[in-house]
């Protein structure tokens, strides 16, 4: 039995397998919902059959590197969405946060892969797509975002 944390739920979106190496997990995303600011929120994860990865599971081969995981992943998931994030003030309106903390604040890389998501989509783009369609492209562009962090 594993000491991993279960997925949080059902994907509402088919999940998508991600290559890790030799490795396979699947990506995952709970139903989203909008605030009435425009905000658009979602649990993003990567899981495979013991449960769900930690960051250091998507790491670079030479281990993780000092700054935390999200501080390389975020402007890896804003360029693969780029054109859709709508941009407030000169900065893309993303935001991203670990959904558990790690047990070890030092080491930032074995938390649970799992995020809150909050996205502000670009009004005349995100009107062109189905919730469904905009939900797999978020989807996978975190797939995308987790595959090339071991490559950075």
């Amino acid at each position: 039995m594993s000491d991993r944390l279960p997925a949080p739920g059902p994907s509402y979106i088919r999940e998508r397998e991600i290559h890790l190496g030799d490795r396979r997990a699947h990506v995952g995303m709970s139903r989203p919902t909008t605030l009435d600011d425009g905000w658009w929120l979602a649990i993003l994860w990567a899981a495979d059959h013991e449960g769900l990865l930690t960051f250091r599971d998507v790491a670079p081969a030479a281990g993780p590197p000092p700054d935390p995981p999200l501080l390389r992943l975020g402007p890896i998931l804003a360029g693969n969405l780029s054109g859709l994030i709508l941009e407030e003030d000169n900065r893309l309106s993303v935001r991203l946060g670990a959904l558990a903390p790690p047990a070890d604040p030092t080491k930032p890389w074995r938390t649970p892969l799992a995020v809150r998501a909050a996205f502000k989509w670009e009004p005349m783009r995100a009107a062109t797509m189905r919730p469904n369609e905009l939900a797999a492209t978020v989807v996978d562009a975190f797939a995308r975002g987790l595959e090339s962090l071991g490559r950075r």
